[in-house]
């Protein structure tokens, strides 16, 4: 095992945030005594003396090489720590290609689970071990957090929008999960669970549905549905799946594509782009294209949004 995950991190991602924190822990450390072992030298050195003897210190003219040093080397030590943190923040915010996906989406005062295949749970996440897994977060009334504590990871989950975050847990394990922003009288309340099994295990539960509170058994996968929501809402009279682009822009090979914009903005088709798109279509208006499409806001709930929004990520 891994020795950072012996200190409570349960993945690598952890035990590099952990590193990032225990390097400005040591550097802070040395220059403290640095900075203090000099003051209390120079405080001795220099002290007043009894009557009678030399009380003058030496005339100090000023080094420019001192001077230059104690402004290059805090500005380098400074550089370092903003380049390390920065590489970690950025391993932590573009989640891996082939990642298992899980839905979350949170109200007061639970977190209700939905997975691609259609099976659902409250309060509590199954993922395997050794692999990637992507959380796409949302709420349904007010700003709640997704905590990880042991992952070292959080994220807003904002009604409206969609946020994602994701992790590779390395252990298998029951972690907690909490919510960050206070959302009222059950907040503290607002409790979940991670359980990490290994993949064998996490197999097996996942082609029986079996070890989850609240689970669905039988549910028709999200891509499934979605796929018959966008039929039924006439999303293909306007937006191809394969062959001539029609009115719309065309949906094969959309999810995680470039868009050019009107106005010569670029955007990554993730999965909040492909949500406004549906639910707010004048917010960014692609390029060649005009703005005629309906909002669906009203007309389409936000979990067959999510559905419709999984069956685009399938088109490819």
């Amino acid at each position: 095992m891994d020795n950072a995950l012996a200190f409570g991190a349960a993945s690598g991602q952890a035990a590099r945030v952990d590193a990032v924190f225990l390097l400005i822990l040591v550097i802070g450390v040395f220059f403290f005594f640095l900075t203090q072992g000099m003051l209390i030298y120079f405080a001795v050195k220099y002290r007043r003396r009894l009557p009678g003897r030399d009380n003058e210190t030496p005339a100090i003219t000023g080094s420019p090489l001192l001077e230059f040093l104690w402004i290059l080397i805090p500005s380098i030590v400074v550089v370092v720590i903003f380049y390390y943190g920065w590489r970690v923040y950025t391993d932590q915010r573009i989640p891996v290609a082939g990642a298992t996906e899980v839905y979350v989406n949170a109200r007061q005062w639970l977190y209700e689970i939905k997975y691609p295949d259609g099976r659902t749970a409250v309060n509590e996440i199954r993922v395997p071990s050794g692999k990637p897994v992507k959380f796409i977060l949302s709420a349904s009334d007010v700003l709640h957090g997704f905590y990880l504590p042991d992952f070292r990871v959080k994220m807003d989950m904002i009604p409206g929008r969609v946020t994602s975050l994701w992790v590779q847990p390395e252990r298998p394990g029951s972690y907690q999960i909490f919510c960050t922003v206070y959302c009222g009288t059950g907040h503290s309340n607002m409790l979940a669970r991670l359980i990490v099994m290994p993949p064998n295990e996490y197999a097996a539960w996942a082609a029986h549905g079996e070890g989850g509170a609240g689970e669905g058994k039988e549910h028709e996968p999200l891509a499934v549905r979605g796929e018959r929501v966008a039929k039924n809402a006439g999303c293909l009279n306007c937006h191809a799946i394969g062959g001539a682009v029609k009115i719309g822009p065309g949906w094969k090979g959309l999810f995680g594509s470039n868009v050019l914009l009107e106005g010569g903005k670029t955007v990554t088709a993730d999965e909040e782009y492909l949500r406004e798109s549906i639910v707010d279509p004048g917010a960014k208006i692609v390029k060649g294209f005009p703005n005629v499409m309906p909002t669906y806001k009203a007309s389409i709930p936000p979990e067959d949004v999510n559905a419709v929004v999984e069956y685009l990520k399938t088109l490819k």
